[in-house]
């Protein structure tokens, strides 16, 4: 009984001291870290504004493996959204982009578990030449009096979080630019000939009206909700799925009303529990190509090309297969591979 009240009256004398400290230490901090990445603005920015990038090579997510991600459109800049959780739940959050001018700002809110208090995270980029260098100011939650002791260790945490982030951002880049290397010695608008590999692609079927401004909108759209699928609810990397690609018909491409499949190639086919996504199997085969860049409606031309080369050939053709080698913007130019197969 005796050292039950020993231990009891030292609790009390613990928790009053915590109590006092408390008082010393403010119930928010705001701090700044600048960082610096050998990679010109135009490659940096675009990982920042867009989520599905971000959670990839930031280390607050990618340390833990057993998170899933859900995106909201739009998916990059002013208005983008995206929450986290683990299996059980145990951390869970949200992230939302308040504001964004292009290779300049960008601002982040970052809400942990249920509080209603978010993190503050303000980013500026500084341009110099082909390195970037970024101005981190960050601003905690207003926390509760006996949670501020989590002040005295937040910018520990984020100044590692963030030296750890930049050094997968830098080993991301570099792959990204071996890519941009290979698609800048690609020769354009020369039709060739090659045996394609068998795929098994995961994706969703379509139908869109035919519209310059409709069609490629519509192929955005869903080209995040197919990726988004794959990363977040499947929980497969860049590296575990290949180029997305778009199925259909040539014949129908002049239609007012046009069908589709997008879907990426995945190396095996997996339970699926989402009815809107299905697979479909392309079969190896002797296919015509050609690499095409510029405006997505202004495509046909080497579509045709194709077309006239199976004719030409007397081959009969199997649906156009329309490779995104890059991801699709709306307003921006695209790079493609289309294919053609052909056979007897």
């Amino acid at each position: 009984m005796r050292w039950l009240k020993i231990i009891l009256i030292l609790s009390f004398c613990l928790f009053g001291a915590y109590s006092v400290s408390m008082n010393f230490v403010d119930e928010s901090k705001s701090f700044t870290h600048q960082s610096e990445i050998n990679y010109p603005i135009d490659k940096v920015f675009p990982q920042f504004n867009n989520l599905q990038n971000f959670s990839v090579w930031n280390d607050y997510f990618a340390s833990q493996k057993d998170l899933s991600f859900a995106y909201f459109t739009p998916y990059e800049g002013l208005g983008s959204a995206m929450k986290f959780s683990d299996k059980n739940n145990d951390v869970h959050g949200d992230v939302f982009i308040r504001y964004s001018n292009p290779n300049r700002t960008l601002r982040y809110q970052l809400f942990e578990g249920d509080n209603d208090n978010p993190y503050l995270i303000d980013v500026k980029f500084v341009p110099q030449g082909e390195k970037t260098k970024l101005i981190w100011n960050i601003h905690t939650p207003k926390r509760d009096y006996l949670e501020r002791s989590l002040n005295l260790i937040t910018e520990d945490f984020f100044v590692d979080n963030i030296d750890k982030s930049m050094k997968n951002l830098y080993q991301l880049l570099g792959n990204k630019v071996d890519k941009d290397q290979k698609l800048a010695s690609i020769k354009y608008d020369s039709i060739m000939v090659e045996n394609r590999d068998g795929e098994l692609l995961l994706g969703v079927n379509v139908s869109t009206r035919n519209t310059k401004d409709i069609l490629f909108k519509n192929i955005v759209m869903n080209h995040g909700k197919v990726v988004n699928y794959v990363r977040s609810d499947l929980g497969k990397k860049d590296d575990e799925f290949g180029t997305p690609v778009l199925l259909t018909n040539p014949a129908n491409l002049k239609d007012k009303e046009v069908s589709y499949f997008y879907g990426v190639p995945l190396p095996k086919r997996i339970s699926v529990s989402d009815n809107n996504f299905s697979f479909h199997t392309l079969n190896a085969g002797k296919v015509y190509y050609i690499y095409y860049q510029g405006n997505y409606n202004n495509r046909m031309q080497s579509v045709q090309e194709l077309l006239k080369k199976a004719k030409k050939d007397t081959m009969r053709n199997g649906q156009l297969m329309e490779e995104f080698l890059e991801e699709p913007f709306e307003n921006q130019p695209v790079k493609l591979k289309l294919s053609l197969p052909v056979y007897r």
